[in-house]
């Protein structure tokens, strides 16, 4: 299978950064947040169709950082999206309304990712205090916490945690990373960080794991070796993914695609101001071609989040500039 891309639209004001994008579950819908912002764009039209208020991120300019849509299969009420804020503050939407469901707040604590259990009946959160917060999504409470390191030889993260993914198939799995050049592998039947992966350095939404459990993606805000592949289970390097030299990438966003079969890889970040678009080999631990078969370009500033549809048709990227960028992706079966 072959893939191309082409440009599908540009949207924002360019007026403030954007730290995250994500499509609805049905992609129909793109979420964006920045400072004190949280906006849905339709992806069929390319306008801005709702603008989420009442937040006291909103209120304060503080940045909202992260938001995830809540899985389709909880619950009876649907399009609810959630966000996390650097004041510590955690808010459920409804979308398509513009109604504030809930709110919780984590004090002295700032929030810079979370992510939903597959099943949607718990979140997880973490941030500036690197500790690992997980929420029963049906009565909004904290059920579980767990801490991290205080320094390098102590089990879990030393400093803060810029991302964070449930398994797609254990559900009692959580992996993390961020500033202490690790990525931590959490149970939660255990409460606290079992394993390591030495050497990422994560400083943005840049952790993600493929469908099939197997493989962990990570990029780091580095000059050398940014993208990289490991196998889940044993902690190894896999492969190291080619990006530019003459303008070293430093990776601020990584991410698998969502579908089953593409086998998709994008990653942006700051020095080209490019995200580059790999597609694996089927065996996962390499590429199937040396250059990305497709790129987004033209951001003014750092590309600090990337989000592919769940379709995995379209790719979404943001950054410092307030501009997103959508384009299409599109599958080319070889004729034998």
């Amino acid at each position: 299978m072959q893939l191309k891309t082409s440009h599908k639209c540009t949207l924002g004001d360019g007026k403030q950064e954007i730290f995250c994008v994500r499509f609805a579950p049905d992609d129909s819908y793109l979420a964006a947040c920045g400072n004190g912002f949280v906006h849905v764009y339709n992806t069929s039209t390319s306008q801005l169709a709702f603008r989420l208020a009442g937040s006291r991120s909103e209120d304060s300019g503080l940045p909202v950082t992260q938001v995830r849509w809540r899985p389709e299969c909880f619950g009876h009420t649907k399009s609810i999206l959630v966000s996390v804020g650097a004041d510590g503050k955690i808010t459920h939407w409804h979308a398509f309304s513009g109604k504030q469901m809930h709110e919780l707040i984590e004090p002295e604590n700032q929030l810079f990712c979370l992510d939903f259990l597959y099943d949607g009946t718990q979140f997880a959160t973490a941030g500036k205090q690197r500790h690992i917060r997980i929420y029963d999504e049906s009565t909004k409470k904290l059920v579980q916490l767990m801490r991290g390191g205080d320094d390098a030889n102590s089990v879990g993260p030393s400093n803060r945690v810029f991302s964070l993914k449930y398994h797609p198939l254990m559900r009692h799995v959580i992996v993390s990373g961020g500033w202490d050049s690790s990525v931590q592998i959490w149970d939660t039947r255990q409460g606290r960080a079992v394993r390591a992966i030495a050497g990422p350095h994560i400083c943005g939404d840049a952790l993600d794991i493929c469908q099939d459990g197997a493989t962990v993606l990570t990029g780091s805000w580095r000059i050398q070796d940014q993208l990289q592949l490991w196998d889940f289970r044993m902690e190894r390097l896999l492969a190291t993914l080619p990006l530019s030299q003459s303008t070293p990438c430093m990776i601020y966003a990584a991410q698998f695609s969502k579908d089953d079969t593409s086998g998709m890889i994008a990653a942006g970040g700051s020095g080209d101001h490019e995200v580059k678009v790999f597609q694996r080999m089927e065996s996962g631990e390499a590429c199937a071609q040396t250059e990305p078969f497709g790129k987004i370009s033209g951001f003014a500033q750092a590309c600090y989040c990337v989000d592919f549809a769940n379709a995995g048709d379209m790719l979404a990227a943001a950054g410092g500039d307030g501009i997103i960028q959508i384009m299409n992706i599109h599958r080319q079966h070889a004729h034998v």
